[in-house]
C-alpha cells in the first residue's frame, strides 16, 4: 500500500476510468470520493451518462491483467458470475472479408455487457472503506486558490429539489467525465492555455441488438463473430455471447453508413456484410430488445502533454484525455494502463500534473497510433498521411492477409492489438518473414448497397 499523500481525492466522473482511478486514489488518501451524474447504486442496466454502455465492448487482455492487479481474483469472479471467457486469438476474427486462423495466445478476453462489467468493478471500489459516492450530482465546475494556481476542489449540485450549489474540497482532483471533459474550458477559466486537439473523424455508427440463440451450439464453441471493417469491406460486425445465455450483436457503419433500427432493415444490413456466419448465427435466434444506435463523430487527444503550464491539485485521464474510436476496443484498457501510471505517481507523493499527463501520453502513443492509423487507411478519411502511416497501413494489410494463413501471425497481431506486447514485435524478423511469405494485398471489395433507411 503507498504512504497517504492527501486526506481527500475527488474523483469526477464513476465510469471505468474513474472508477480504476479511484482505486489506486484509495490506496494513497485517507478518503476518495467518487462524483458522478447518474444514480450507480444498484445500476445494472446503460446509463444515460454512458450511452456507448448499450453496445458491444472490448476489455483486451491487458486490461484484463490489470484488473486482476487491481482486484484479485476479478477474472473468477467474473466467470463465477457467470461471464463467458475465451482465448483472444482463438475468436473468430475476419479482416478484410478473410478469416484469420485461430492460434492460442494465452491471452483472456472476458465477454460482457459494459454495464455489467462496470458494476462488478464498482461493486469492488464500493467495497474499500475509504471510498463514498455522491450520485445524481451535477458538476458545475472547480474550485482554485486565488490566481488558480492549484485547484482546490469542486463545485457540485445534487439533483433534487431545494439543492444549492455546495464545494468539495479535495487534495487532489481527477478528471475522469469522459469525453465531454470540461478541463479544456476550466483551464481558460484558470488563466491556462487549452490543450491542442487531434481529430480523426469517421463518423461511426454502432447499432446493436441482444438475443437468445436456440442452441449454442452453431457456434461451434466460439466466443464471437467478428468481421472487421475495413477499407475493402465498410460495413462490420462484432457478436458475442455474453452473460445470462444472451448474445450481443453490434453492427458498424463509418462514413455516415448505418444499419436502420427497424427490426426488418437491421437484418438486411447484418445479410450485406462481407461474410455470412453472422447473418446465419441470428436469423432464426430470439431478439430480446429493439435495435438502438450510438454514434461517434471522431477520435479525439487533447494534447494536455504538451502545455507548459498546468494547475497543481488537478489531473486528466481516460477518455477526458485521449477518446479512441470504439472499434478497436481500447478505452478501457488504457484508462486501466494510466490508473497503473497514477499509482506510481502516488508513490511519490502528491502527483505533479505535468510529468504525469506526459506519463500518460506514453500509453496513449501506441492505442492512438493503433487507431487513427487504421481510420485513415480509408481514403474518405481526412488527416495527415506521412509516409510512415502509409507504409505501416500497407504492412498492416499484408500481416493481416497472412494471418488468414498463418496462426503464428494471428498470435503476434492479437498479443500486439491486445496492449500486451510491444509494436515493434510485428517488426520482428520472424514476423516480416511470415508476413512477406504469406501475405497478399487485399482485393477492393464490392460493398452491398445500403437497405433503406440506412444512411447514405
Amino acid at each position: 500500500m503507498n504512504s497517504q499523500v492527501g486526506k481527500r481525492a475527488l474523483v469526477l466522473g464513476g465510469s471505468m476510468a474513474g472508477l480504476l482511478a479511484a482505486r489506486v486514489l484509495a490506496d494513497a488518501f485517507a478518503e476518495v470520493v467518487i462524483v458522478d451524474r447518474d444514480r450507480l447504486t444498484g445500476v445494472t442496466e446503460a446509463r444515460r451518462g454512458v450511452p456507448q454502455g448499450r453496445h458491444t465492448h472490448g476489455l483486451l487482455a491487458r486490461g484484463q491483467q490489470i484488473l486482476d492487479e487491481l482486484f484479485p481474483g476479478f477474472t473468477a469472479e467474473a466467470i463465477a458470475a457467470g461471464i463467458p471467457t475465451g482465448d483472444l486469438g482463438e475468436l473468430r476474427w475476419f479482416f478484410n472479408g478473410q478469416r484469420l486462423r485461430p492460434k492460442s495466445t494465452g491471452l483472456v478476453c472476458v465477454s460482457a455487457d459494459r454495464p455489467v462489467l462496470e458494476g462488478l468493478v464498482r461493486a469492488r471500489v464500493a467495497a474499500l472503506p475509504n471510498v463514498t459516492f455522491i450520485e445524481e450530482c451535477d458538476i458545475v465546475g472547480l474550485r482554485a486558490e486565488p490566481g488558480g494556481r492549484r485547484v482546490t476542489g469542486a463545485r457540485i449540485q445534487r439533483r433534487t429539489d431545494g439543492s444549492t450549489e455546495e464545494t468539495v474540497e479535495a487534495d487532489l482532483v481527477v478528471d475522469a467525465t469522459g469525453r465531454g471533459s470540461r478541463t479544456p474550458v476550466w483551464l481558460e477559466e484558470l488563466g491556462f492555455a487549452r490543450p491542442a486537439e487531434e481529430r480523426i473523424k469517421i463518423d461511426l455508427t454502432y447499432t446493436t441488438r441482444h438475443y437468445r440463440l436456440p442452441d449454442e451450439s452453431i457456434l461451434d464453441g466460439d466466443l464471437s463473430i467478428n468481421p472487421v471493417s475495413s477499407p475493402s469491406h465498410p460495413r462490420g460486425a462484432f457478436f458475442s455471447r455474453v452473460q445470462d445465455g444472451r448474445s450481443i450483436l453490434s453492427l458498424t457503419g463509418v462514413l455516415g453508413d448505418a444499419a436502420p433500427t427497424d427490426p426488418e432493415g437491421f437484418l438486411e444490413w447484418v445479410r450485406s456484410l462481407p461474410v455470412p456466419d453472422v447473418y446465419d448465427v441470428i436469423k432464426d435466434a430470439e431478439p430480446l430488445d429493439d435495435p438502438v444506435s450510438f454514434t461517434y463523430p471522431a477520435s479525439v487527444r487533447r494534447r494536455y502533454d504538451l502545455l507548459e503550464e498546468f494547475p497543481d491539485g488537478l489531473l486528466v485521464l481516460g477518455d477526458a484525455a485521449c477518446s479512441f474510436n470504439p472499434v478497436y476496443g481500447q478505452g478501457m484498457t488504457v484508462a486501466a494502463q494510466e490508473a497503473v501510471v497514477l499509482s506510481e505517481h502516488l508513490r511519490k507523493g502528491l502527483p505533479e500534473p505535468l510529468a504525469f499527463l506526459r506519463d500518460i501520453a506514453g500509453v496513449i502513443e501506441v492505442p492512438w497510433q493503433v487507431s487513427a492509423g487504421g481510420d485513415l487507411s480509408f481514403p474518405e478519411v481526412e488527416g495527415p498521411r506521412p509516409p510512415e502511416v502509409q507504409m505501416m497501413n500497407a504492412y498492416m494489410a499484408l500481416l493481416q492477409s497472412a494471418a488468414t494463413r498463418d496462426g503464428t501471425v494471428t498470435r503476434t497481431f492479437m498479443r500486439v492489438a491486445g496492449l500486451v506486447d510491444p509494436p515493434t514485435e510485428l517488426m520482428s524478423p520472424d514476423t516480416v518473414y511470415r508476413v512477406l511469405k504469406h501475405g497478399t494485398p487485399p482485393q477492393p471489395g464490392t460493398p452491398a448497397p445500403a437497405p433503406a433507411g440506412a444512411a447514405a
